[in-house]
């Protein structure tokens, strides 16, 4: 009965994770082709031979052409930023959180996530309401005096980074707390005897401690905003370059599926690393 638990989440991974995964390796070393689908099958049987055509230009043309490289080094530094300002307005609200009474912190957790009950690409939308020219945040400056006339806001950078620490708020905060809640206050009195400020004993107790947090967090943001598409075509302009809208439109509009798989695969790798560093610091905080 163990070992049919224990199958169980193989089987899932499996099922939804390796296999896609094969297919998507598969497609990404074919060949391309106007039929449909679009590409040719990998392995051909004829007179009773089987042959395989391994098509590796599909990366080479990766590496030639400056735009696939532009587009991962532009979707981890809009990713990156955005990651570091979601720590830097997630931490205080995990701490307050984690400090607040008993009996209130369930009320402050479900305050978090509760963007999750809506939708979130109407949660996108309802940036562009507030964002736009005529829309609810310039109306309130004009109406104020602070501006003069409606400032551009969307379509901007700073209207995807918005988006996507929005967003992704809950995923920061949430192991956060988990990580501060569980942090022994006993340390924290033993460094005021000792004669430390608050302030050093949050930099040498606290957030040492909360490290696992905030790895876990950093990842959690960090790794989806890095292929994000939604929040970059909704709310960022045409010089938003990220991986997500490149993998788009090789996709649905050059219809050249290999390339798309090539560009999905190297991206997976290039994510493997981060997460990686995320399972060595859960097994850390396990032991």
């Amino acid at each position: 009965m163990r070992r049919l638990v224990a199958a169980i989440p193989l089987v899932w991974l499996g099922l939804f994770f390796l296999v896609p995964l094969l297919v998507l390796v598969k497609i990404s070393v074919s060949e391309p082709a106007i039929a449909q689908p679009p590409y040719l099958p990998l392995f051909d049987w004829a007179d009773g031979i089987l042959t395989a055509t391994l098509n590796l230009g599909n990366y080479i043309f990766l590496w030639e052409d400056p735009l696939y490289l532009l587009s991962y080094l532009s979707s981890a530094r809009i990713a990156g930023i955005s990651t570091l300002i979601t720590l830097l307005v997630g931490y205080p609200m995990a701490y307050v959180i984690a400090r607040a009474p008993v009996s209130r912190r369930n009320l402050l957790l479900t305050l978090v996530i509760l963007p999750f009950w809506t939708s979130f690409l109407l949660r996108v939308y309802a940036w562009i309401g507030l964002l736009k020219g005529n829309g609810t945040l310039n109306g309130f400056l004009l109406w104020t005096g602070l501006i003069d006339a409606p400032l551009v806001l969307i379509p901007t950078d700073f209207a995807v980074y918005l988006g996507i620490v929005y967003t992704y708020l809950p995923f920061m905060i949430l192991p956060l707390y988990a990580s501060l809640s569980r942090l022994d206050t006993a340390l924290l009195e033993a460094s005021a005897d000792l004669g430390a400020r608050p302030f050093t004993s949050f930099l040498t107790v606290t957030l040492p401690l909360s490290l696992p947090g905030i790895v876990a967090g950093c990842m959690l943001v960090f790794i989806p905003a890095l292929g994000e598409y939604v929040i970059p075509a909704l709310l960022g302009g045409p010089d938003t370059l990220m991986i997500g809208s490149v993998l788009w439109n090789e996709f649905f509009l050059n219809r050249d599926w290999p390339v798309a798989a090539s560009v999905a695969i190297v991206m997976v790798v290039v994510l493997a690393l981060p997460i990686a560093i995320l399972r060595r610091t859960q097994a850390r905080e396990v032991e």
